[in-house]
């Protein structure tokens, strides 16, 4: 596949981590060399930090 993209990343590249937030579980999709910078493991307390670019609204 040809694309203009150049971050390209082939293979099992990420891991999907989840955190409880008092009661609120956040989900997030990093690198794996990113899981074994922070040393993350089951039961280490970690933090979710957002960072977003933009916000979506939507109503019922």
């Amino acid at each position: 596949m040809k694309l203009s993209a150049r971050n390209q990343l082939k293979g099992a590249t990420t891991s999907h981590i989840t955190i409880d937030v008092n009661g609120t579980v956040i989900t997030s999709a990093i690198t794996n060399e990113a899981v074994a910078d922070l040393g993350l493991e089951v039961g280490k307390e970690a933090y979710a930090v957002i960072k977003a670019s933009s916000v979506m609204v939507g109503v019922d």
